[in-house]
C-alpha cells in the first residue's frame, strides 16, 4: 500500500534552523529561487538551477528543504511577509480592505508567479495566516457573521486576482509578440477603421471612437471602488 503524500506545510510543523547562521541558509535558498521565479516564472525553478545560482550543490540544499513543493510554500509565504508589521485596522473597513486590495495587486505584479500559487490551495506558512487573520478582522467590522466576512474577504482577493490576471496578461503578450500596446494597436488599425466604416457595430464604434483608454490603476480603482459600494450592500 502506497504511503499518502506529504503537505508541503508539514515544513512548519518541524524543528527548523536556529542558533548560528550557516553560509547556506533556508532564508538565502528562498530568496534566491524568489528571484529566479521573478524572473523566469515557476517554470524556471529548480533546485539545481538554485543551487548552481549559489554556488553549491545541489545535495546541500535538501538538507534545508525536501524538494520544489516546500520551495514553493516557503517562497510565498516569504512575499506575504515583506509588507512587513501592521497597524491595528481601523474601523472604516472600507478603507481597510481597499488597502488590502492594494497591497495584493502590488504583490503579485512584482512578483507574477504568485498569482498562480494563489488561485490554488492556501498556503498555510505563519505570514499567509496573519494576512489572512488581518483580512477577517477588518471584514467583522461589516459583519458578526464569520461565513459572510469570509465571503467579503474572498471576493476582494478574487476581484484582485481576476483584474491583476489581465495586466499580467497584457505583459505577456507584450513579451511574446515583442510589440507595446501601442504598437499592436497601430499593426491593427487598418483593419479595426474597415470595421468601424462598416457601421454595422455602432456600440463597438462608440468604443473605439469616443472612448477613453484608462491606465491599469485607474481602471483597479474602478472596479475595486463598485466592489465595495456593492459589498455594504450585502452585509447590512
Amino acid at each position: 500500500m502506497s504511503s499518502r503524500p506529504q503537505s508541503s506545510t508539514s515544513i512548519w510543523m518541524r524543528d527548523r534552523e536556529r542558533g548560528a547562521r550557516p553560509v547556506l541558509n533556508e532564508e538565502r535558498i528562498v530568496r534566491c529561487a524568489i528571484e529566479l521565479a521573478d524572473a523566469e516564472g515557476l517554470d524556471g525553478l529548480s533546485m539545481r538551477r538554485i543551487a548552481s545560482l549559489l554556488g553549491t550543490g545541489t545535495t546541500s540544499l535538501y538538507r534545508h528543504i525536501t524538494g520544489k513543493d516546500e520551495l514553493i510554500e516557503l517562497m510565498v509565504d516569504a512575499v506575504y511577509g515583506e509588507e512587513g508589521p501592521q497597524a491595528e485596522p481601523s474601523d472604516d473597513w472600507r478603507a481597510e480592505l481597499a488597502g488590502h486590495a492594494r497591497g495584493f495587486r502590488a504583490a503579485l505584479l512584482t512578483h507574477p508567479w504568485l498569482a498562480q500559487q494563489a488561485s490554488r490551495r492556501p498556503a498555510l506558512g505563519p505570514n499567509v495566516i496573519e494576512r489572512v487573520d488581518r483580512a477577517m478582522a477588518v471584514a467583522a467590522k461589516a459583519t458578526d457573521d464569520a461565513t459572510l466576512a469570509e465571503m467579503v474577504v474572498s471576493a476582494v482577493n478574487t476581484y484582485v486576482l481576476g483584474s491583476v490576471a489581465t495586466e499580467l496578461a497584457e505583459r505577456e503578450a507584450q513579451r511574446s509578440t515583442g510589440m507595446t500596446k501601442d504598437e499592436w494597436r497601430a499593426s491593427v488599425a487598418a483593419y479595426v477603421q474597415q470595421v468601424v466604416d462598416s457601421g454595422r457595430y455602432p456600440h463597438f464604434n462608440r468604443r473605439i471612437l469616443a472612448a477613453e483608454d484608462p491606465d491599469p490603476d485607474a481602471r483597479f480603482e474602478f472596479g475595486l471602488n463598485c466592489l465595495l459600494v456593492g459589498l455594504v450592500g450585502a452585509v447590512t
